[in-house]
């Protein structure tokens, strides 16, 4: 544990010291909130197209700065010094809980502010939570993964999204559904095939993550 936060924290200082990633996840949210509210009206539209358009947001948003943990690397010629110091396990899981971190502020800032704007109150505190922990957690393994393959890789940033949006079709899916029983309907049970589904979606495509990236790991 003490590597993994060691990965945490070294990446955590990279992104401090430049706010690159901040900054880009911030302007992108806001224009893109600002956008769906004064083009179509996102106030006076139904539960069903409200609850798909912020995540909509938060994926393209997470699309935008996930992938770069490992692309950093690769282009700063550091990805080798990651293979002499610290094991396979070790990396996946900092980088992992790096883009969990980020994650949340992009989940944070995107449905507050489109809370806000047109004005959503929470219905079930629980369908909340669930998105929250499970959706962040399945953006986070999706783009761990799809960052370590392509990162040595031409053109990555373009192969980064075409690998992912595929993976996020069916879970982005699944999450608008849980978004407007969180803010519309309500949650009646605490456990239903939808929330099945999801946490089924994130423990795949966490362990499979965690048990590729050796091989991902020792063909780089």
């Amino acid at each position: 544990m003490r590597h993994v936060f060691t990965v945490f924290k070294k990446d955590l200082r990279v992104e401090f010291r430049t706010k690159y990633a901040l900054n880009m996840v911030a302007a992108f949210i806001v224009a893109s909130l600002l956008l769906i509210l004064f083009t179509l009206k996102a106030q006076e539209l139904d539960p069903t197209p409200k609850s798909g358009l912020i995540w909509i947001v938060v994926l393209f948003a997470s699309l935008t700065v996930l992938g770069r943990s490992f692309i950093l690397e690769t282009d700063r010629g550091t990805f080798q010094t990651l293979q002499i110091y610290a094991d396979p396990s070790s990396v996946y899981l900092g980088k992992f809980l790096y883009n969990l971190s980020f994650s949340w502020l992009i989940y944070a800032l995107s449905f507050g502010l489109y809370g806000f704007l047109i004005k959503w109150s929470i219905v079930s505190y629980s369908a909340f939570f669930y998105i929250m922990i499970f959706g962040t957690m399945g953006l986070s393994s999706v783009c761990t993964l799809i960052a370590a393959i392509v990162s040595q890789a031409d053109r990555q940033g373009a192969i980064f999204s075409v690998l992912s949006i595929p993976l996020f079709v069916p879970f982005i899916l699944l999450l608008s559904r849980l978004t407007k029983r969180a803010f519309v309907d309500g949650l009646e049970l605490w456990w239903n095939s939808e929330i099945a589904a999801l946490v089924g979606f994130v423990g795949v495509t966490s362990i499979a993550g965690w048990l590729l990236f050796d091989f991902i790991w020792e063909e780089d």
